[in-house]
C-alpha cells in the first residue's frame, strides 16, 4: 500500500487499474474505454488514491511522447471526494514526474481547467475545439494528385516519420495503439508515392474517436476525415484546432456541434514543430496528445 493521508491511500496506478479507474473517467462524462486506460497505464506512469473501501477516488497520468515531452491527462477526483485537494495533489505529482525524467509537460486544458494551469506556470500554445456529430458524413473525392487509401501495419513506419515533425511528438507507440484499435478508421493520402496525410481513431465509451489526422494541405484533411466519417454508423468527436477555418465549415455545413474547447498548453519551451497546428489537423484526443 501507498502512503495513508486522512484514510486515504496513494498509490500508482497500473494498466490491471484500468477497469477499476474507469468509473472516474465515466463519471466524468468523458469518452475513454478500458483499452484506453490499460494502454496509457502500460505505456505512462499513474498515480491513484483510494478511499477506506478500496474504490479509486482520484487519478492522474504522464504518458511520454518521446525523450523531450510526457502528456499529462486523466486528472480526476470522484463527485463524492471533490473540494479536499486531491486533485491538486495528484497535479502536482504528474508534474514532479515529468520533471523527474527531464521532460517538458504538455496537456489539453478545458476551459475550466485553464486557469488553474496559468498560476503552475503552463503557457497556451494554440486552442482546440471539440465537435460532435451525429450521423455519417458523405466521403469526399481526393484532391487532384492525390489518392487515399485504408491504412495498413507495414504503412506504419512511414506514418511515423511524417508524423514526428509535424506534431512534434515521438507517438509510434500511440499511433500503433490506434491502428490495433479501429482500422476502419485508418487512412493514409499519398501524393507522388509520398505521404501526404493519414488519419487515425478508436471507439470511444460515447463516440467513436477520430484523430490525429496529420496532412500538408487542407483539403487532404478534409478528405481524409470525410473518409473516416463515411464508413462510422453511430456518432463520432473530432477535436480540430480553431486554426483551421476550411475543415470546421465543412464539419459545420454536415452537422457538427460543438461540445467544448481545450487549450494546449506546455510548462516550458513546447519541443519543435508542438506549438504549430498548421499540419495538425485533429488532434488523438486530450489524453493521448
Amino acid at each position: 500500500m501507498g502512503a495513508i493521508e486522512s484514510g486515504l491511500a496513494w498509490e500508482p496506478l497500473t494498466a490491471a487499474d484500468a477497469e477499476g479507474a474507469l468509473p472516474l473517467s465515466a463519471e466524468a462524462g468523458w469518452n475513454q474505454t478500458a483499452a484506453d486506460w490499460a494502454f496509457m497505464l502500460r505505456e505512462g506512469r499513474g498515480i491513484g488514491v483510494r478511499d477506506g473501501a478500496g474504490r479509486w477516488i482520484g487519478s492522474a497520468l504522464a504518458l511520454p511522447l518521446g525523450a523531450e515531452l510526457s502528456w499529462i491527462s486523466m486528472v480526476l477526483v470522484a463527485k463524492d471526494a471533490r473540494r479536499r485537494g486531491i486533485g491538486t495533489r495528484l497535479l502536482r505529482r504528474a508534474i514532479d514526474e515529468v520533471r523527474d525524467a527531464g521532460r517538458i509537460a504538455g496537456l489539453d486544458a478545458t476551459e475550466l481547467g485553464r486557469p488553474v494551469y496559468l498560476p503552475l506556470g503552463f503557457r497556451d500554445l494554440y486552442t482546440v475545439s471539440r465537435l460532435r456529430l451525429g450521423a455519417p458524413a458523405p466521403s469526399e473525392p481526393a484532391p487532384a494528385g492525390c489518392t487515399i487509401r485504408p491504412l495498413v501495419a507495414a504503412d506504419l513506419p512511414g506514418i511515423v516519420a511524417f508524423d514526428r515533425p509535424r506534431s512534434g511528438m515521438q507517438r509510434s507507440h500511440v499511433l500503433a495503439y490506434l491502428l490495433q484499435q479501429a482500422t476502419e478508421g485508418a487512412f493514409v493520402a499519398k501524393v507522388d508515392g509520398g505521404v501526404a496525410g493519414y488519419a487515425l481513431g478508436r471507439p470511444g465509451r460515447i463516440a467513436f474517436q477520430i484523430g490525429p489526422v496529420v496532412a500538408d494541405r487542407e483539403d487532404v484533411a478534409i478528405a481524409l476525415v470525410s473518409d473516416a466519417l463515411a464508413r462510422l454508423d453511430g456518432p463520432a468527436m473530432i477535436d480540430v484546432p480553431d486554426a483551421h477555418a476550411d475543415l470546421r465549415v465543412w464539419l459545420d455545413r454536415h452537422g457538427a456541434v460543438r461540445e467544448r474547447g481545450f487549450t494546449r498548453m506546455t510548462l516550458g519551451p513546447p519541443p519543435p514543430g508542438l506549438a504549430e497546428p498548421s499540419r495538425i489537423f485533429a488532434l488523438a484526443g486530450p489524453e493521448l496528445g
